[in-house]
C-alpha cells in the first residue's frame, strides 16, 4: 500500500443508514470471528428493504454467508435471494479459479489462446496455490459486479483483516507485477521470438532452469507466449479498481468485537486505510454486552441493593439480588467499552454501532433480519 502519509481522501462521517442509501460499494473488514459475514449480509438485506438492487459477495470460502441467507449454497454467479423487500437481493461466493478462467476467456484473442493458457501447468498452479490469487480475483469480481452487474450497491465480505489488506492492495501489486522488469524480460522473447532473446532474459531463464528444471522453464515460456497481448487488459482493470476503492461512493465498514485481539486488528487496519488515503466510514462492534441502565439510574437503585450475605428474605432480598445483577451487567458493559475506546477514537469521526450478543448464531433470514433491525434501528433511536 501507498505510505504517503497524506490525509485520507474519504473522511466523511456517514451513518450506516446513509451508507446503505447512498453508497455503491461497501467493504466490510475486520479480524476473523467478529461477524463480518453476517454484518455484510445484513447491510445488503437492508439495502434491498430500501428498494435498492444489492449484491453481497464473500471472499471467505466458508459457507457462513449462504447459511445466513437461508440457502444451501452459493456459486461464483449472483444468486437471487427471495424475501419480503421492495428491492432485490443477490449473493455469491467467490471462486478464484472460475473468475480467472472467465478473465482469460475475456482477454484472449481466440478460444484456442484461452485453452492454451487453461491447460498450462503454470496457469493451473497459479490459480490453485499461488498466494494472493484469491485477492486478485476478488478485485476482478468487484470490478465485474460494479461495472457490469447492474447493481445499485455491492457489499464485500473480506477475509480476516490482514488478508483484507492484500485485497485492497491487489490493484497496485498486480500493476507492479505487470510492469516488473523480470516480467517484461520474460515477455520480450515471446514478442520477438526466442532466437533473438536478450542476453539478460537468456541468463535469467538459464538460471531458473538449473534450479527448477527445464520443463518448468518451458511451461513458463509457453504460458507467457499464450499470455501475450492480454496484460494490458489486466493492467487497465487493476487501475480502474484502484479508482473504485478511493472514490467517494465507496465505504469501508470496520467490524470488531470487544476482544483485545479483534480491537488491535481493527486499529491496525484503520491505520493502513489512512496510509492509503482512505478511511473508515463506520465502526460496528458485534456481540457486546448491552448496558441496561444509566449511571443515574444505578445510583437511584443503590439503596435497594445489598451484599449476598446480608440480604433479607422475601421481596426485599429478591429486589436486592436484581439490583446487584443489574450492577454486574453494567460493570461488564463498561469493561468492554474500555477495551475498544481507543479504536473509537482512532476511527473518529466515524459513527460507532453496537450490536448485542444474541442467544444463538444467525443461520437464516429471520436471524439476519433481527441483526439488521438491531443495527439500523440505532439511527432511528
Amino acid at each position: 500500500m501507498s505510505t504517503t502519509g497524506s490525509a485520507p481522501t474519504i473522511a466523511t462521517a456517514m451513518t450506516i443508514s446513509e451508507v446503505v442509501r447512498e453508497q455503491s460499494i461497501v467493504i466490510c473488514c475486520g479480524s476473523g470471528g467478529v461477524g463480518k459475514t453476517t454484518t455484510s449480509a445484513a447491510i445488503a438485506l437492508h439495502a434491498a428493504r430500501l428498494g435498492r438492487t444489492a449484491c453481497v459477495v464473500t471472499i471467505d470460502p466458508a459457507r457462513r454467508l449462504a447459511n445466513s441467507l437461508g440457502v444451501d449454497e452459493l456459486s461464483n454467479r449472483p444468486t437471487r435471494i427471495e424475501g419480503e423487500w421492495t428491492g432485490e437481493l443477490y449473493a455469491l461466493m467467490l471462486d478464484p479459479k472460475g473468475t480467472f478462467d472467465d478473465l482469460i476467456s475475456r482477454y484472449s484473442d481466440s478460444e484456442a489462446q484461452a485453452e492454451d493458457i487453461r491447460v498450462n501447468r503454470i496457469y493451473r498452479n497459479l490459480t490453485g496455490t499461488l498466494s494472493g490469487t484469491q485477492e486478485y480475483m476478488a478485485m476482478e469480481k468487484l470490478y465485474e459486479l460494479v461495472e457490469e452487474g447492474g447493481f445499485d450497491i455491492v457489499v464485500v465480505d473480506t477475509p480476516p483483516s490482514r488478508n483484507a489488506l492484500d485485497f485492497l492492495d491487489a490493484p497496485r501489486r498486480l500493476t507492479h507485477f505487470l510492469e516488473n522488469r523480470v516480467f517484461q524480460a520474460v515477455m520480450a522473447p515471446t514478442r520477438v521470438g526466442l532466437r533473438v532473446m536478450g542476453v539478460a532474459a537468456s541468463a535469467l531463464l538459464r538460471t531458473i532452469s538449473k534450479v527448477a528444471g527445464a520443463d518448468i522453464v518451458s511451461d513458463a515460456v509457453a504460458f507467457f507466449q499464450a499470455f501475450e497481448g492480454m496484460e494490458e487488459g489486466f493492467r487497465l482493470r487493476a487501475a480502474r479498481v484502484r479508482e473504485l476503492l478511493v472514490q467517494p461512493g465507496t465505504a469501508f465498514v470496520l467490524v470488531a468485537s470487544p476482544r483485545p485481539d479483534s480491537v488491535d486488528e481493527a486499529v491496525h487496519f484503520a491505520g493502513k486505510l489512512a496510509e492509503s488515503q482512505m478511511s473508515a466510514t463506520a465502526l460496528i462492534v458485534n456481540r457486546v454486552q448491552p448496558r441496561f441502565a444509566s449511571d443515574e439510574q444505578l445510583a437511584s437503585l443503590a439503596p435497594y441493593g445489598a451484599p449476598i450475605g446480608h440480604r433479607d428474605a422475601g421481596p426485599a432480598g429478591a429486589l436486592a439480588a436484581l439490583v446487584d445483577n443489574l450492577a454486574g451487567y453494567t460493570l461488564a458493559s463498561d469493561r468492554e467499552e474500555a477495551v475498544y475506546a481507543g479504536l473509537v477514537a482512532e476511527v473518529a469521526p466515524a459513527p460507532v454501532y453496537r450490536v448485542p450478543l444474541l442467544n444463538s448464531d444467525v443461520h437464516d433470514l429471520t436471524g439476519l433480519t433481527t441483526v439488521a433491525d438491531l443495527l439500523f434501528g440505532q439511527d432511528e433511536a
